[in-house]
């Protein structure tokens, strides 16, 4: 255990906890946890997932401005909470599960990395829940669900107990998160 990986840990969820609540505070936090477990997950070998934090930050700031640039010019006072139809929802995982396949082959073939096909998938669905999430799609917290329960066991088998242990709070608040942003989503229908 790193001191980068308990900054990383009280960052999260931190961050997750103002993301269930949608406060777009849950943003900057983010970018900072992001930016910590960038080197946390690099130090692991688990590049795949080095690389996701990148990806994350950008994504993050873009939920940040997306978020803010909707707050001010929506009916209300807030970006709405909004569900993604049938089809949109197939194709994400259809072609996350293409993209984590071809991923995790070339990172097997290409680097050492470890449990390449497991990080793969790490790396795209996390991509998928925290775009939906910018967003604001319902089905982002059902994406991090799927996310955090390959996560734990993939932490935990790289003696991450930490950050397996956050990941298990994440999938709590995951969980959480889903509940409350649902009841937001019956009231703005």
């Amino acid at each position: 255990m790193s001191v980068g990986e308990i900054i990383g840990t009280v960052l999260g969820v931190i961050g997750v906890w103002l993301m269930v609540r949608q406060n777009i505070w849950g943003w900057p936090v983010g970018l900072v946890q992001v930016a910590v477990y960038a080197w946390v997950f690099t130090d692991a070998k688990l590049y795949s997932d080095a690389i996701l934090q990148v990806f994350f930050f950008i994504i993050q700031a873009y939920g940040w401005w997306h978020w803010l640039k909707n707050q001010h010019t929506a009916a209300h006072s807030e970006l709405p909470v909004m569900r993604l139809r049938r089809a949109e929802a197939a194709k994400w995982i259809i072609g996350g599960g293409l993209v984590t396949a071809a991923w995790g082959t070339y990172m097997q073939r290409a680097t050492d990395a470890a449990l390449p096909h497991w990080d793969a998938f790490i790396l795209v669905f996390s991509l998928i829940a925290q775009w939906l999430q910018a967003r604001k799609k319902l089905e982002n917290w059902a994406g991090w669900l799927s996310v955090n329960t390959v996560a734990i066991g993939v932490y935990w088998a790289k003696d991450l107990r930490l950050t397996a242990g956050l990941y298990a709070i994440f999938w709590l608040m995951a969980f959480w998160g889903w509940r409350e942003w649902r009841k937001s989503l019956k009231v703005a229908a």
